[in-house]
């Protein structure tokens, strides 16, 4: 009986330690691939979300396979940053449109399982082995330590769908050789220990044994999701620098504020695409600012005073919603509890104008982290109008005249020539009308040259006051102007000369404690197309107008006559006669 027992107990112990044995060398590979098939599932579908994300536009990308070189950049680099070493992208009939390998590119996925599986919204995972040199990862010392000529590879296609539409997939290759081998090694001695202690208890130690395997393979996680982490801010590092540099390229190229403006709100909604925002610069009066553009679903008003910024106030950038006690800007009302910023932008030294940054809703922790950033696109900006406002006063210095502030001669060239330009593309009618002071020399020969310079600057006061929208008026030497008139016909522009020529003469100038002579002008009015169709023509007809109406007694309008009536004697010019001065 008892050589029965320990027949039956050793042929028990050599079934069971046979049975360990079988299920020592069966059973882990298939526990293995089963852990790495969930893990990869949820892997490749975090991969999928950080493509989509990084994509410029999703949609555009599958459906015309477009890729910017930012979207190529970013593929080329996920491979070095990832557990992957190979990954497609298919757009919604199979075919691949972009690929790490250049040869997978164009062609096309005819498997059932693309269009019944993938197609429908489903993940579709294969493992299988491949030679060896179907790895791209491997490098040649790799290549020689291997003891196999092939490699087991996990492909997972992750369906790409928006709004409900599938608009293609992307299919990434794991080799998962190694990290294979070691778990199902490991598995194998726990599996012997745990044999050799007890074999009733192999169940409860191969599940102790998977949550070691499960806990390691957490901490490779773990540590790759800090690798990606750091990976995702050298990217969007870089992606910062690049933009910062490009802002700074643009608005130094800029020829004007609302050029430069119309630029900021282009750059800020990508560089700070959590933030709305609008531009403030002070007015010439310095007394308020004006709106000058908004961004991202940020609206700005008319004008807004400066005492009512708590930034421009301090004379410091002011953030809202970083301290316990806060006091909401005028201009941010009506306030909805949202964090800002607001920058005051300095130009040489002098506060110029105010950024004013606003978080969108549940964006606010991004938006206080992003406040480094948008002092530095404040400061871009300032920089930038300090140089648009110094081209500015250069031109204006070059095409004004000192003395009366009216454009000179050269302004007055250029701006003709473009009128005449447009009079023959459109049709509009131009005129052209010279003045001259009358006896003039004598106001200096007698008042002195400070008397002269005043009496100029009367002159030019006037003739700007009668300006009106695109009418330019200029100083062109001495004691003579010119009148651009666009869009006046000549009975108009007759008009118009006549209410300056009385304007003028009603102007009363005082120098020192006693008052100037009356100044009277005469002017000389010539039109396009009738006296010329070039600059000199029209300019050399309405002087000759002038000189007629000099030569009739000053004080009066003349029309010049066209070219047909050249020859005609002085009194073919039509007139407005004015009782001559005595002067």
């Amino acid at each position: 009986m008892g050589k029965l027992k320990v027949f039956v107990s050793t042929a028990t112990l050599i079934a069971l330690t046979a049975l360990a044995g079988w299920g020592i060398y069966t059973l882990p590979a298939p526990l293995v691939d089963r852990m790495l098939e969930s893990d990869l599932r949820h892997h490749a579908v975090r991969l999928e979300k950080k493509v989509e994300s990084q994509l410029f536009d999703v949609k555009t990308s599958f459906e015309r396979h477009i890729l910017s070189q930012h979207d190529e950049a970013f593929l080329s680099l996920l491979p070095e940053t990832s557990d992957i070493y190979r990954f497609k992208l298919f757009d919604s009939s199979g075919e691949v449109f972009w690929s790490t390998r250049d040869g997978d590119v164009g062609s096309v996925n005819t498997k059932p399982y693309f269009k019944d599986v993938v197609a429908m919204g489903n993940l579709f995972y294969k493992h299988e082995e491949k030679p060896i040199a179907e790895v791209d990862s491997l490098n040649a010392g790799q290549l020689e330590n291997l003891d196999s000529n092939t490699r087991h590879v996990a492909e997972i296609y992750t369906p790409v769908i928006q709004s409900g539409k599938f608009l293609g997939a992307i299919e990434f290759y794991s080799d998962i050789t190694d990290v294979r081998n070691l778990f199902i090694d490991r598995v194998r001695m726990s599996l012997i220990a745990i044999s050799a202690v007890v074999l009733l208890a192999l169940s409860a130690v191969i599940l102790i044994v998977h949550r070691n395997n499960r806990r390691q393979l957490g901490v490779l996680r773990v540590r790759a999701e800090k690798e990606r982490e750091l990976m995702d801010d050298q990217l969007r590092l870089a992606r910062e620098v690049r933009l910062l540099g490009e802002l700074n390229e643009w608005l130094q190229s800029s020829r004007s504020l609302d050029e430069l403006f119309d630029m900021v709100s282009r750059f800020m909604t990508h560089i700070l695409p959590e933030a709305e925002g609008s531009v403030y610069v002070y007015s010439n009066s310095r007394d308020v600012l004006d709106g000058c553009a908004s961004w991202n679903g940020g609206t700005h008003k008319a004008h807004i005073h400066p005492e009512g910024c708590w930034g421009l106030r301090r004379g410091r950038t002011y953030e809202f919603g970083a301290s316990e006690i806060d006091f909401v800007c005028e201009h941010a009302e009506p306030h909805d509890g949202r964090a800002y910023f607001c920058f005051p932008i300095l130009a040489h030294g002098e506060t110029v104008g105010l950024l004013h940054l606003r978080a969108h809703e549940g964006k606010c922790e991004a938006f206080h982290a992003s406040k480094k950033l948008a002092q530095l696109c404040a400061e871009q900006i300032s920089m930038a109008i300090a140089n648009v406002r110094m081209r500015d006063q250069l031109h204006d210095q070059s095409v004004r005249d000192p003395l009366t502030g009216l454009f000179n001669r050269r302004h007055m060239t250029d701006s003709l020539r473009r009128g005449i330009s447009r009079s023959q593309q459109t049709g509009a009618p131009l005129s052209l009308i010279a003045v001259d002071v009358d006896h003039f020399k004598k106001f200096n020969d007698t008042h002195g040259h400070d008397a002269g310079d005043m009496v100029l600057r009367a002159v030019g006061a006037a003739l700007e006051q009668g300006c009106d929208r695109d009418e330019i008026a200029c100083r062109i030497g001495g004691e003579e102007f010119m009148l651009i008139l666009p869009d006046n016909t000549p009975d108009d522009a007759v008009t118009r000369a006549e209410t300056l020529r009385q304007a003028v003469e009603a102007v009363s100038v005082r120098y020192g404690d006693k008052s100037l002579p009356r100044i009277t002008i005469s002017v000389g009015v010539a039109h396009y197309p009738a006296h010329g169709t070039m600059p000199q023509d029209l300019m050399r007809a309405a002087d000759d107008a002038l000189y007629s109406a000099k030569d009739n007694g000053r004080n009066q309008v003349r029309v010049a006559s066209v070219p047909a009536d050249s020859a005609a004697e002085r009194p073919g010019h039509k007139s407005l006669k004015h009782k001559p001065d005595a002067a």
